[in-house]
């Protein structure tokens, strides 16, 4: 599937946009859960000019420059709520480099054990930071019927995900401890404990 087709149409039935309005919207809105190169966006947006999916209005800018602003056909809105409405199949776990090295941690010298997890602790803390600015910008839950909704929700997931993340990473850091025959005062601390709320 084509999913990059679908993420285009639905960014175009927010509103009309240039080329340019989709890939900053890639870079910051849709990173955090699906990323598509300036290469890849443009070749699409010619292919779903082709199949009658969008159309283009030429904007002029300054003087000279022009623009193609585009926009949803009614095949396209059609095409985007129908592929919407199918029903989503459970992806295979993405691949993650980092868990990967998990996984033959044994062969990894003692003293560099801990250190890539801290390193990992603070490249997901600096993700989080990140994540919790964009959510706290919305004062409340955005109406049913606003775009933004969908915005909130992934942010909420992102801030989730990075949380539990990170004490997952601080929990193998005790274990590390505890298998090395040392003591963690907080192993067992996070057995039980309930999912962190997003805005807290």
């Amino acid at each position: 599937m084509r999913t990059l087709k679908y993420v285009i149409l639905g960014l175009l039935m927010e509103r009309p946009m240039t080329g340019y309005d989709i890939v900053k919207t890639f870079s910051e809105r849709l990173n955090e859960f699906w990323y598509a190169k300036h290469s890849q966006i443009y070749p699409e947006l010619k292919r779903l000019e082709e199949e009658g999916l969008v159309e283009f209005s030429i904007q002029i800018t300054g003087e000279v420059m022009e623009k193609k602003c585009y926009f949803l056909t009614d095949k396209g809105k059609q095409e985007f709520k129908r592929w919407l409405k199918a029903e989503t199949d459970l992806e295979p776990a993405p691949k993650d480099v980092f868990r990967l090295k998990v996984y033959f941690l044994a062969f990894l010298e003692p003293e560099k054990r801990q250190e890539i997890f801290q390193q990992q602790i603070c490249l997901h803390q600096e993700r989080l930071s990140h994540l919790v600015e964009e959510y706290e910008k919305y004062s409340a839950l955005p109406e049913a019927s606003d775009p933004a909704l969908g915005d909130y929700m992934v942010l909420e997931h992102g801030v989730m995900r990075e949380r539990m993340t990170i004490e997952w990473l601080e929990k193998c850091i005790c274990q590390l401890k505890s298998a090395a025959g040392g003591a963690c005062a907080g192993e067992g601390a996070l057995e039980g404990k309930k999912f962190p709320d997003p805005g807290k």
